[in-house]
């Protein structure tokens, strides 16, 4: 891959989103969420990039995977007006099928463009595929991480911004109610990812995003989790009882370890 190549990439994506631009102020919303949230995850994945001293064909790389990794929104919110792929579609198979189908990688070396498909297609996966070559691994690593820290933002963005600025899809239609599902407290006690089917309220999605502790990769991740003070901007929002509390100090402790002991 070549900066050529990333610049006509980078020309695509911006005419792919103003495709989907609707005069539906609604739906306007989402989209332009959408596509400022994939320039951020570009952000993102460049600076852990840049903090793992990566090379620059590896940050290229990493920036075009950034660039499609989401691209399947785009035509499901058109489709179905939702981002929870379980009542539509897998966004990152959709994201992969739209590679292929409209040959944007076809300059690229056979290698290169199996690896960005890859990683359009899995970066969504519930946990990092293992049957894939290390340098696949690496980049849906690199391309989860980004997406995480960035997902991050819009929600704790999402809930600190007047009701009538928010972007409705962010919620994915969970009522905000004050309850909370205990079975993910326990599964957070656990160390475990907690899946998207289990969640009832909008509380057990902020407790579910907080799982995703559990599966960031490498240290500068951390780094800008917690220079971003996501933790307690998201734990801000949530129930103050006890048992909460008790999850959070764990999560913490963890976060500690993981840092410390994390050379990458």
């Amino acid at each position: 891959m070549t900066q050529k190549d990333l610049i006509f990439f980078k020309r695509w994506f911006s005419d792919y989103c103003k495709s989907f631009y609707s005069p539906n102020s609604e739906d306007q919303k989402n989209i332009l969420l959408k596509e400022q949230h994939t320039i951020k995850v570009r952000e993102n994945i460049v600076d852990i990039a840049k903090r793992l001293s990566l090379g620059s064909h590896q940050t290229m790389l990493a920036e075009a995977i950034s660039l499609f990794h989401d691209i399947g929104r785009f035509p499901q919110y058109a489709k179905y007006k939702t981002f929870r792929d379980s009542v539509s579609v897998n966004h990152g198979v959709l994201g992969a099928q739209i590679l292929l189908k409209e040959n944007i990688l076809r300059d690229l070396p056979e290698n290169e463009q199996k690896l960005i498909v890859k990683a359009v297609k899995l970066h969504n996966a519930f946990s990092t595929p293992k049957k894939e070559n290390n340098s696949i691994i690496f980049f849906i690593k690199l391309i989860r991480d980004a997406d995480k820290l960035d997902i991050w933002r819009v929600f704790v963005e999402f809930h600190e911004s007047p009701v009538e600025n928010r972007a409705s899809a962010v919620s994915l239609e969970l009522p905000d109610t004050p309850e909370y599902s205990k079975n993910i407290l326990s599964l957070l006690y656990k160390k475990q990812i907690v899946p998207l089917s289990r969640i009832k309220t909008l509380n057990d999605f902020k407790l579910l995003q907080l799982s995703w502790l559990y599966d960031l990769n490498f240290k500068p991740s951390f780094q800008l989790f917690l220079e971003r003070d996501y933790m307690n901007r998201i734990t801000a929002q949530l129930p103050q009882t006890k048992e909460i509390q008790r999850v959070l100090r764990s999560l913490e402790e963890f976060i500690n370890h993981r840092f410390k002991n994390n050379r990458k």
